[in-house]
């Protein structure tokens, strides 16, 4: 945690308001994301029990499984679900646009540059909590890999016909969440925890309704009161006011009034299977259809506290500016998107459960050059993080005072100006020790040469001012200008090349085989009611 966040946390403390911890949004946040608020059984990892999912605020879809155990009920759950995702995330695919970009030829190996589509857009799903992420990559683990009838018609148990789709497209959603600064999968506690921080403890912060109650609190109740009323507070019958929704269910609501009536509803669908004369089963009809909608009254005020929140989030994020390098890391996020849509149209098989060597050593070097990059557009975008980074010594803000033209001594002389700075600040300089300014977007290199007897530094500029004698046009600070200057890179630089997948060596497993089918998890007794 870095000082300036524990400045915040102190002030948010004696104030009772969560404070600002950046100036402007870091993270993409659609016009029309698609919220999904999941709900699962206590105790069952994956059974789901139901789900608000929609793009409207005030029109959101209702599913419900009135008994987890049973497949079928699942399965139809996971249908329904399929139809909302599916059609939303297919409304990005056709809306291209054609970019240029460097590829290896496949004959020669010299780059060539080529004329490619990427989609003009991308979706983008929000959950309440980091659990609901961590939810989405577990449903899209279990169902890519399952077998429809189409596919299989011996298969025991087929899933609906797009169900496996759903999955691939779950699991890219959790993959990506895992890239630093990819906004196509985000969890709302994790977007309001990177702009403000609040009171409590980072676990606390996990709470969307205690988040929010130090964010945006209700008739000006500190946010204390309100953080523990949102956590603990309960009504007369015993239930939480705020439920976590997170997406496991309150323990009170499991044993009080769930358990209750999902047993009902077993009493009721077994009465109308042994009904034997029209009457009796009409009845048994009416009791079930009954109980059923008890399940989903009890189900959507576990839900809808949980939903509003989430989009209450989403407003309070909106009136934020967006930082002037969120496009770029979108940008890639439409890459991604464009790349799975294009392996998905060419029918190439489900991601596998596990990554070659090979494959997980490029996802790992992608996400620590993901990391950097990320840490630095976020202090290059915004005043608030570049102060953290200044007093960790990473940084540093100067005035010029003086500019003293050099060259470089050879046969064709390159301009070096010194330039004398003066600053409060106290970075961790050492001699021939790099910094960074940003120029016309991109990023300017010099050196730190040393310091002067009254405490100002000498540095040396050493790029970005073309390829004549004279340097360009503003390219050289100029007397009397502040400019922040940086320790750290601006663009992250790439990790020695990883050989194909075909050659791992045989210390790690050896190439993947070619043989090896996945196949879909096995049945199990708590698989069939």
């Amino acid at each position: 945690m870095s000082l300036i966040s524990t400045l915040a946390r102190m002030e948010a403390v004696e104030s009772g308001r969560a404070r600002p911890l950046a100036t402007v949004r870091h993270r993409r946040v659609s016009e029309r994301p698609l919220v999904l608020v999941p709900l699962t059984t206590a105790g069952e990892a994956g059974a789901p029990l139901g789900a608000l999912v929609g793009t409207d605020p005030g029109e959101p879809r209702l599913l419900v499984v009135p008994q987890p155990r049973d497949r079928d009920l699942r399965f139809t759950f996971l249908a329904d679900l399929a139809e909302e995702v599916l059609p939303y995330v297919d409304a990005f695919t056709d809306a291209v646009e054609l970019v240029e970009r460097n590829e290896t030829d496949a004959e020669t190996g010299k780059k060539v540059r080529v004329e490619v589509e990427l989609c003009a857009d991308a979706p983008q799903l929000i959950v309440p909590s980091r659990a609901g992420i961590e939810y989405v990559r577990l449903l899209g683990r279990s169902t890519r890999f399952r077998r429809t009838a189409e596919q299989d018609p011996e298969t025991p148990f087929p899933a609906p016909p797009r169900v496996p789709l759903l999955g691939r497209w779950l699991t890219h959603f959790g993959e990506r969440a895992r890239v630093p600064g990819s906004s196509l999968l985000l969890a709302a506690t994790d977007l309001l925890n990177r702009h403000w921080a609040t009171g409590q403890s980072s676990l606390e912060d996990q709470h969307l309704g205690a988040l929010l109650a130090w964010i945006d609190p209700a008739d000006g109740v500190p946010g204390r009161e309100g953080a523990l009323r949102a956590e603990a507070g309960r009504d007369e019958r015993g239930q939480l006011f705020c439920p976590p929704a997170g997406p496991a269910t309150d323990p009170a609501f499991d044993n009080r009034l769930l358990a209750p009536a999902i047993e009902r509803y077993d009493r009721a669908r077994q009465a109308s299977g042994a009904a034997e004369d029209p009457e009796a089963a009409e009845r048994a009809l009416g009791e079930l259809l009954a109980a059923e909608r008890e399940v989903r009254r009890l189900v959507v005020s576990q839900l809808k506290p949980t939903w509003d929140a989430v989009w209450r989030a989403v407003g309070l994020l909106r009136e934020l500016p967006e930082g002037a390098r969120v496009a770029d890391r979108w940008t890639r996020d439409r890459w991604s998107f464009t790349a799975h849509r294009d392996r998905v149209a060419a029918g190439e098989p489900p991601q596998p459960r596990r990554d070659d060597a090979v494959t997980a050593a490029q996802k790992l070097a992608a996400r620590e050059q993901a990391q950097g990059q990320l840490e630095a557009q976020e202090a290059l975008d915004d005043p608030l993080v570049l102060a953290g980074r200044r007093l960790a010594g990473e940084a540093f803000a100067a005035e010029v005072v003086e500019v003293v033209m050099a060259w470089t001594e050879s046969k064709r002389p390159a301009p070096r100006p010194l330039l004398t700075v003066r600053t409060d600040d106290r970075p961790h300089l050492a001699e021939r020790v790099k910094v960074y300014r940003s120029l016309e977007g991109k990023p300017q290199a010099a050196e730190f040469v040393r310091y002067e007897e009254d405490g100002s530094l000498v540095l040396r500029v050493l790029d970005r001012m073309g390829r004549s004698k004279e340097p360009a046009e503003g390219s050289v600070p100029e007397k009397g200008e502040r400019i922040a200057w940086t320790l750290f890179e601006h663009d992250q630089r790439g990790g020695p090349k990883l050989p194909d997948p075909e050659e791992t060596p045989w210390t790690h497993g050896g190439p993947p085989r070619t043989d090896a089918v996945e196949l879909p998890d096995p049945v199990t007794p708590e698989d069939v009611l």
